[in-house]
């Protein structure tokens, strides 16, 4: 079980939190490229670590992120007029460009200084791949760029998507570092989805309900390693990086893509599941990115707002029949929202003191541990992990390895990203 007050403190992202100011030391995911799709496009707005935001791209190009409310009189900046160059308040028509600099309050003299004096918070805004990311800590520690190896290879071999889970963070994290629950929620669906059907490795997970749990130390956070028997003299490892704080990766399944998942906290209680696919030394085929768009493998076919058509307020479309034959081992359709329904049933934040942790817990009780020695460090001064490109630089593997032979030394370098190195899978 978890004290209830370090619970909080793992779960709790806002302005001024432990855990809120180590999220921000990160570039992280605010919005998909598409949702700007062009100069002068209708604003956004940006709900991330509890702050109320507006996003836009002014007339050359440029993306902001700022306050969401008006320095006057606090109107939302929703509302606001993309044009020439800022966003102007339809209220009184005070206009601000992308760094939140106020550059025109028409009510005021041509010779006052007054707009010199206003500037919302504004936080930098850049496009990696098919992602907009934002940075929404102290400037003077900025981290360079995000190196994630989805984001630097061309758009053409990277499909992202974002979700709507309406729960906290973590719960959605120690989902996506959980690989015991393969083996049951999951199984109807290895053999019919058509981002993982095909798969030696299909075989290896429905043979063995039992999986063993190896935990390491990485640099950027851990290698969680399940190991199920393969052939008489060998195992077969499915290794996942987990990189401080909310990046998962999932291991592939034989030439499918690489998938995995930045879990950003929206608020307390809710959360975005930007969710990729991508392959290392090809373009992604039209039928894969049509399964990912109808939500297929870790994507979910979602309403225009993001939210999935299949929610709590639907009971996720829960089919007792499919169950029953077999289909889908929950009733519900799609992976990600057999997870997500599983992991918005706890409640929005989960009470840990209930809970009773087992062997296959061990990558969740580590993550837990480094989160927490994470942030109560950065409060010291020191500088966090995962924010680095040498700590971005990992792939996740799927691996049958000798019996003698442990997952480390055996996957060796095929853990680390390289352009156009094919990916290490079964």
């Amino acid at each position: 079980m978890l004290r209830p007050e370090i619970n909080d403190l793992l779960c709790q992202t806002g302005p001024g939190t432990p855990m809120g100011d180590l999220f921000r030391r990160y570039w992280q995911p605010v919005l998909l490229a598409e949702e700007l799709p062009g100069n002068d496009c209708p604003p956004v707005r940006v709900k991330v670590l509890s702050e109320r935001l507006i996003a836009f791209r002014d007339s050359s190009g440029r993306y902001g992120l700022m306050d969401e409310f008006c320095a006057h009189r606090g109107a939302s900046m929703w509302f606001g007029r993309n044009e020439e160059g800022g966003l102007r308040c339809p209220y009184h028509g005070w206009k601000y460009d992308v760094t939140g600099q106020a550059i025109e309050v028409p009510s005021e003299p041509e010779t006052s200084n007054f707009c010199a004096n206003v500037k919302l918070k504004s936080y930098p805004l850049v496009k990696r791949g098919d992602v907009l990311w934002a940075y929404l800590g102290d400037p003077d520690n900025q981290p360079p760029l995000p190196e994630w190896e989805p984001y630097t290879v061309p758009e053409k071999q990277v499909y992202t998507s974002k979700r709507l889970q309406e729960c906290n963070w973590l719960q959605a994290l120690e989902g996506g570092i959980d690989s015991s629950h393969v083996t049951f929620l999951h199984s109807g669906n290895l053999n019919t989805d058509p981002l993982f059907k095909g798969s030696k490795g299909n075989a290896y997970n429905a043979g063995d309900l039992k999986p063993f749990f190896e935990v390491v130390d990485h640099e950027g956070g851990l290698l969680i390693g399940a190991r199920r028997n393969a052939e008489e003299d060998s195992y077969y490892w499915r290794v996942t990086p987990w990189v401080l704080p909310n990046f998962t990766m999932v291991p592939p399944r034989g030439d499918h893509p690489i998938h995995g998942h930045f879990w950003v906290p929206i608020d307390d209680e809710n959360c975005w599941a930007y969710s990729f696919d991508y392959h290392p030394t090809r373009e992604l085929t039209q039928d894969e990115v049509l399964a990912m768009r109808a939500g297929k493998g870790v994507h979910s076919a979602n309403d225009p707002a993001y939210r999935p058509l299949a929610n709590r307020d639907n009971d996720y479309l829960m089919d007792r029949d499919a169950q029953r034959r077999g289909e889908t081992y929950s009733g519900v359709a799609g992976i990600a929202l057999q997870d997500a329904s599983l992991q918005e049933s706890m409640g929005p934040i989960v009470d840990r003191t209930k809970e009773r942790l087992v062997a296959t817990d061990a990558g969740i009780i580590k993550a837990r541990q480094k989160l927490r020695k994470a942030a109560l460090a950065l409060q010291q001064g020191e500088e966090p992990a995962g924010n680095r490109p040498e700590h971005q630089n990992v792939r996740s593997v799927a691996v049958v390895l000798p019996r003698d032979q442990s997952f480390v030394d055996g996957v060796g370098q095929a853990m680390r990203a390289e352009p156009g190195k094919p990916h290490t899978s079964v």
